[in-house]
């Protein structure tokens, strides 16, 4: 069994590159892992627009240290390939995106053998999608949601049979709340949860007033409420966007900056995953309990 200590030393290993043959540019992904311990689950994360392998460290290091094989590639929309709003690609990146979370899941075994022989020590049997904000939209998918079309019919199936279980942290809503802006240039920003049937932790910040929605922060909870159990949301009262800083310290786009907001966030998707893939209950159960016995700035729900 994995290890759950999160004072074992991790290691890093990039870029490695997934061969994606017309993707016009090399998918490159960062692989975290203990240096210890066999039978390891992987979590693939999904980075949010404009972010790389190289974002999301606080969570990435902080799943390694408790037992996961991190595996992070770099979607097209990174602000490193220089893709804007008016790029005419930007149309399908949100497929690219997908694409690419099937590339890794397809390469897995080659991507860990260029890590330095994790191919060895990992357990193919228990592999998660995790994603943070259009990353959890592409997360998503390989869940098994869809994507809506103009007329408000569900798209293809886009779900990967490799993957048992995963989470979403500041998933988008709905589509029929959508703002100028939103319906202009992510008009893909339509899913459709009532077909994302696998296991699922959705994150969500209680101050997290996106710009994409005239909703509020409640439209980040729909990933929970429409789709099938089972599902659980963790509800984080003066949570915003970032929800502390999931992507790094200081970064431009945390506006809400607290450490240990971040390590909640890691530690309940990673005990979830725990209990989700079967491993072991023990951190899952403690969550729920402090939550319960807690003062209300955070609370998980359950179906």
């Amino acid at each position: 069994m994995p290890s759950h200590h999160l004072d074992q030393r991790i290691v890093a290993v990039k870029p490695i590159v997934v061969p994606v043959p017309g993707r016009g540019s090399d998918l490159q992904v960062k692989v975290t892992a203990p240096l210890s311990g066999r039978n390891l689950p992987v979590i693939v994360f999904s980075h949010g627009n404009a972010w790389s392998m190289d974002g999301y460290e606080p969570l990435a290091d902080r799943w390694a240290a408790a037992g996961f094989i991190v595996v992070q590639p770099t979607h097209l929309d990174s602000r490193r390939n220089g893709l804007t709003w008016d790029d005419p690609r930007f149309a399908t990146v949100w497929r690219v995106r997908i694409a690419d979370l099937h590339a890794v899941l397809d390469g897995l075994g080659d991507i860990l053998l260029q890590a330095g022989g994790l191919e060895k020590r990992v357990d193919r049997d228990r592999v998660a999608v995790v994603g943070h904000s259009w990353g959890a939209q592409s997360a998503g998918a390989i869940l098994g949601a869809r994507v809506l079309d103009a007329d408000g019919t569900p798209g293809e199936d886009f779900s990967h049979a490799g993957v048992s279980a995963g989470a979403l942290i500041a998933a988008t809503g709905t589509g029929d709340t959508l703002t100028p802006f939103a319906l202009e240039h992510l008009p893909f920003m339509r899913p459709d949860y009532s077909t994302m049937t696998a296991p699922a932790l959705v994150v969500a910040g209680g101050k997290d007033d996106s710009q994409l929605s005239t909703r509020g922060p409640e439209w980040f909870t729909d990933a929970y409420h429409l789709s099938p159990a089972p599902k659980s949301l963790l509800d984080i009262a003066e949570g915003e966007h970032t929800l502390g800083g999931l992507a790094g310290e200081k970064v431009a786009e945390t506006t809400d900056e607290d450490p240990a907001r971040v390590a909640l966030v890691a530690d309940a998707v990673s005990a979830y995953l725990h209990d989700a893939l079967k491993l072991d209950d023990a951190a899952w159960n403690a969550l729920n309990d402090a939550a319960a016995g807690g003062d209300g700035t955070w609370n998980i729900i359950s179906k």
